[in-house]
């Protein structure tokens, strides 16, 4: 386990039981230094003692992630022994805290120059990186598109789906028989059938890679399908993915960057990575997917400011902006959306019914959800759809696929140019076996999610016939214009 505080508060967010899962990777959350790296012996000398003393305070106050206190005393560290690689390191990660990236960034690089060897560095940096020319680029005004307006009868259909993990080389013995094409063959006419198909994809698309996040290969719960595995998305109709979820950095930042070369040479879309922004072309519209996640690797859908204002600058550049979400708690009691925080294993889930509505208000047209693995209510906000989990959709070997985690969806959405709902379907799936998802003629998350959305959004819950299709409350029921799947 990496030597850390604040990992210890943050375990991942993985399947199956509380007792199979493994800590969080530092990918996933803000690392500090455990009290041990302390020496063992009392600093005779009184500036090494002051230094000693501030970097036990600040220590203590990242535990408690009081950030500003942090700051304060590791600052001090640093001030009086610049050369402190412990000092440097945690005040990087308190200033993360504060989402100022441009101070962590400083910290981290002069560990670098210090320690070159330094765990878990490449990830801190690549992430301070990210998020320090993220808030940059926010800083200044966004540049309006001047490309000429949409047809007036354009609109898009979209189909989107959960989470997606067709097969693990992490144990071995977790990739299917039948390969990747057999596990989506039941589904395939679903995601096919639209203008654009979204798919959260649960895990890089990687050769090799290491990761730091298990304990033993057997009881490991970190995701790695081999890059061959691309193409079965691209052949099922797969025109764009999240990357953003807490797999993603299971394998280091090799793995994230083998995914994202994976995904570009089938040419599928991608949004993950701080402001990366999925941009295609639809039937005259320029749409683009922002993925968030509660994890600062990731666009950090913890951090409100920046993920409105990025938001706010794809809105000015695209026709339509569509955003996807990886928060909530996890598990067959996480069917609920709570007011406020979620909090799971320790980990802020983030507040998604606050995050939802800010993606609204800064411009985006529908909002979808996925993470909790399994589905959630639906509402509408400023005639907007948010979906606040699809649930899992196509989760080989590692997921437990049992009951209400069985249970997934293929969500389509039509918007117009404007972005205005025009119609929408849950199209109802289950998983058999292993993990091989095909349709539910029984419609078992529709049920589910009409259930849920009655119990926490009874004023602004989506309407669900029984045939799946989805309206706004108080609008006619639209099953008599679209039919059953």
């Amino acid at each position: 386990m990496p030597s850390s505080v604040l990992l210890l508060l943050a375990l991942s967010a993985l399947p199956g039981s509380p007792a199979e899962r493994e800590p969080a990777s530092p990918s996933q959350s803000a690392p500090a230094s455990e009290p041990s790296a302390t020496p063992a012996a009392v600093p005779t000398d009184p500036a090494t003692a002051a230094a000693e003393a501030q970097f036990a305070r600040g220590v203590e106050a990242l535990k408690a992630q009081d950030a500003k206190t942090a700051i304060a005393a590791l600052s001090a560290c640093v001030e009086a022994s610049p050369a402190r690689v412990d000092c440097r390191w945690e005040l990087g990660w308190a200033y993360s805290l504060e989402n100022q990236w441009a101070e962590a960034l400083a910290q981290w690089t002069e560990v670098q120059k210090l320690k070159p060897d330094q765990p878990e560095l490449e990830s801190a940096l690549t992430q301070a990186r990210a998020q320090a020319a993220l808030q940059e680029r926010l800083a200044k005004p966004p540049e309006r598109s001047e490309r000429p307006a949409p047809p007036e009868n354009a609109r898009v259909r979209i189909r989107a789906t959960g989470d997606v993990m067709l097969g693990t080389t992490v144990p071995e013995g977790h990739l299917p028989p039948e390969g990747p094409e057999g596990v989506l063959a039941a589904v395939r006419p679903l995601l096919e059938d639209a203008d654009l198909t979204f798919v959260n994809l649960e895990g890089p698309l990687c050769d090799d890679g290491v990761t730091t996040k298990c304990r033993s290969p057997k009881g490991c719960y970190a995701f790695r399908s081999p890059t061959a595995y691309g193409q079965a998305l691209k052949d099922a109709g797969v025109d764009v993915a999240s990357t953003a979820n807490n797999h993603s950095g299971d394998f280091g930042e090799e793995c994230r960057r083998q995914t994202e070369a994976t995904l570009d040479n089938l040419g599928i879309a991608w949004s993950g990575p701080p402001g990366s922004v999925a941009t295609l072309e639809r039937n005259g519209l320029r749409i683009g997917l922002i993925a968030f996640h509660t994890s600062a690797s990731c666009n950090h859908l913890n951090n409100l400011p920046t993920a409105k204002g990025l938001v706010r600058s794809a809105a000015a550049t695209h026709d339509l902006v569509i955003v996807s979400f990886h928060g909530g708690a996890e598990g067959p009691k996480a069917v609920r959306v709570p007011p406020g925080k979620e909090k799971f294993m320790g980990e802020d889930r983030g507040d998604l019914r606050a995050f939802t509505h800010a993606m609204v208000d800064a411009g985006a047209h529908l909002v979808m959800g996925h993470g909790p693995h399994v589905a959630r209510a639906m509402e509408f906000y400023k005639g907007r759809l948010i979906a606040y989990s699809m649930g899992n959709f196509a989760t080989y070997g590692r997921f437990t696929v049992t009951g209400l985690q069985g249970l997934g969806m293929v969500l389509e959405v039509e918007l117009d140019r404007q972005g205005r709902f025009l119609s929408g379907r849950i199209l109802p799936t289950r998983q058999h076996g292993e993990g091989i998802p095909a349709p539910d003629p029984e419609g078992g998350v529709t049920s589910l999610v009409r259930k849920l959305t009655a119990q926490d959004f009874p004023r602004s819950g989506a309407q669900l016939s029984d045939e799946g299709v989805i309206s706004p409350r108080g609008s006619p029921s639209m099953s008599s214009q679209r039919g059953t799947p």
